[in-house]
């Protein structure tokens, strides 16, 4: 896979993608709506603060690296920005709308679990259920062309991994240590089950110890009276 961007370059295409999806009758962008669209507060993961002098610097690196084009409408004079990063007829990079939908997502927000993207993503492609996304996620992690999108190893107490873009790079190689302690670092969910099945034990040990007490005390003799 040859695209690489930047964390800011993913945002500027991950916004770009996202606007000609949502809001078509307003796409192209011109600079200033592409600034607002990057700073976003919702979508937005993390949310940024650039001035429109950062993002055309950014816009400028794309367009020489043929990621993105000028075009303005007829007789405007304020230029305007389109994508070519995929499903165009400038490039070999091409997603299925669901996708496209879900590759967006991850550039606009990073690592996500199926269940996140689900939910977020249906906004811009039709996504049944999370299985749907699962397929998706494996399509974009298996394609000769790629792949696109790595599954990072499942975090303590998260019961889904999460899987980012590999369009700022390589996933980095978990720690072979930590990642065999993982099942057994306190806050896992097998730990969790764990602690839950011998809080069960206890509570059920403590029942029966306080009904065989009661009836040794109904059993006792009473002694005299004072």
């Amino acid at each position: 896979m040859a695209i690489e961007l930047t964390a800011h370059e993913a945002r500027v295409i991950g916004c770009l993608i996202e606007k000609q999806i949502a809001t078509p009758d307003q796409y192209p962008l011109s600079l200033n709506a592409l600034t607002n669209a990057c700073n976003q507060k919702s979508n937005r993961d993390p949310v940024l603060d650039l001035d429109e002098r950062e993002v055309q610097a950014l816009v400028d690196g794309l367009m020489r690296r043929q990621l993105v084009l000028e075009k303005s409408g007829f007789g405007s004079r304020v230029p305007k920005y389109q994508h070519l990063f995929c499903n165009t007829q400038f490039g070999s990079l091409q997603f299925s709308p669901q996708g496209t939908a879900i590759v967006c997502e991850l550039l606009l927000r990073g690592p996500q679990t199926p269940g996140e993207l689900r939910t977020h993503a249906a906004r811009l492609a039709p996504l049944k259920d999370v299985s749907e996304v699962e397929l998706e996620l494996e399509e974009l992690m298996t394609r000769p062309d790629g792949p696109f999108v790595a599954r990072l190893p499942r975090e303590p107490g998260r019961r889904e991994a999460r899987y980012m873009h590999l369009f700022g790079g390589e996933v980095p190689a978990p720690d072979a240590q930590a990642e065999a302690g993982t099942e057994h670092l306190p806050g896992s969910t097998d730990q969790l089950d764990q602690l839950a099945e011998r809080i069960r034990r206890l509570e059920a040990t403590v029942s029966e110890l306080g009904a065989r007490l009661d009836s040794l005390l109904r059993q006792a003799p009473e002694g005299p009276a004072p």
